[in-house]
């Protein structure tokens, strides 16, 4: 079984607002595109045009559709129903058991920043890794026999070729509604951290003990539309404090 290195200091991770994601996708269809070509290409795709498709996709998006609520203990303002856009992959969790069940020491964490890996070359295909991961992270190539998963694609955020605002995830850079963010979650004065305390951001099933380093932010309130249902009164215009070519323009209207 593989060890797991002493905590970084450096935790790299996303923090993803589940507030301002549309569901849109762009995420995944551009950490495919990045990932085809990068550090774990190829992510290989079988039937895409048949009729059972199937592929290796590092994100991938489910919509949920929330039932409303009549407001509880800890809310007791009723929430209207909602449809829920909830972006996954990997979280890089701090103790993560898809690493320490890995026989040959393919999956890894980086000690250095904190990012589970996977060693193609060492990885013999047996699925003990996927089978560990409660969060359904981890992708079967069945073309290379192997295991993928989110890399944070470590070779972009390192690559000193590309603009310094371009060294982040490619889902985070073509994240049209900015919902996802990027940043160093084991610095308490990093954006992201900041941006986690000041929303409540949450881990994903905590009580697994994984301590995953994503994390997660909760919708804001909605309003239910009640307040709405009262007729605004008119508002009243004094036509005698307009300009008079205004006030000629308001007896033409009103005949």
């Amino acid at each position: 079984m593989t060890d797991l290195p002493p905590p970084s200091k450096k935790k790299l991770g996303l923090v993803i607002d589940l507030d301002t994601c549309v569901g849109c996708h762009a995420c995944a269809v551009s950490c495919k595109e990045w990932n085809a070509g990068g550090f774990a290409a190829p992510l290989t795709d079988e039937q895409p045009y048949g009729k059972d498709p199937s592929g290796v996709w590092f994100n991938r998006v489910h919509s949920y559709e929330v039932a409303a609520t009549e407001g509880c203990a800890s809310s007791a303002t009723p929430q209207p129903a909602m449809t829920l856009h909830f972006p996954r992959s990997c979280l890089h969790c701090e103790q993560p058991a898809c690493v320490t069940v890995c026989p040959t020491g393919a999956s890894y964490k980086r000690a250095e920043d904190g990012i589970v890996l996977v060693d193609e070359d060492k990885c013999i295909g047996c699925k003990l890794c996927s089978w560990a991961c409660p969060y359904g992270a981890r992708e079967y190539s069945p073309v290379e026999g192997v295991m993928k998963k989110c890399t944070l694609c470590v070779d972009r955020i390192y690559n000193e070729n590309l603009a310094e605002s371009e060294r982040q995830p490619a889902c985070v850079q073509a994240c049209p509604t900015r919902a996802r963010h990027f940043g160093d979650l084991g610095d308490p004065e990093s954006k992201v951290s900041k941006l986690v305390a000041e929303r409540g951001g949450v881990d994903l099933l905590p009580q697994l003990g994984y301590q995953p380093v994503n994390k997660y932010l909760p919708p804001r309130p909605r309003r239910t539309g009640e307040a709405s249902a009262v007729a605004p009164q008119a508002e009243t215009l004094d036509t005698a404090a307009l300009p008079p070519v205004l006030r000629w323009l308001d007896r033409v209207l009103s005949r």
